[in-house]
């Protein structure tokens, strides 16, 4: 088997979420990423912060990662899957699908 590695993109939201919403959203992430986990095909996943600069060329350091963009890297999970089209069965009923955000999924390059 192969690793492939699904990055979470969502539009930018300008409003936070109430701590029940929070929760509730945790709930289905939890319960997508644990239908992964059962088929044995779960690697890891991490979500990312809001914190974050960019290091360009000649050290420019600028605020970001998002400024620039309407769209942002949320997180990612790295699964364990027979080639992409099966990665891409995986990705189906992933909760940032749910809200307008997308999914990319490329192969893992092992580097031996």
């Amino acid at each position: 088997m192969k690793e492939f590695m699904m990055i979470f993109r969502s539009s930018q939201s300008v409003e936070r979420p109430t701590p029940e919403a929070m929760k509730a959203q945790v709930k289905v992430w939890q319960d997508w990423i644990g239908g992964i986990a059962a088929q044995g095909k779960f690697v890891a996943t991490n979500a990312l912060g809001m914190q974050g600069k960019v290091v360009k060329t000649n050290n420019v350091i600028t605020d970001g990662p998002y400024v620039e963009v309407k769209e942002m890297v949320g997180g990612y999970i790295i699964v364990k899957a027979e080639n992409l089209d099966e990665a891409i069965t995986l990705s189906e009923g992933c909760p940032t699908l749910s809200y307008g955000g997308s999914v990319e999924v490329r192969d893992v390059m092992v580097f031996n």
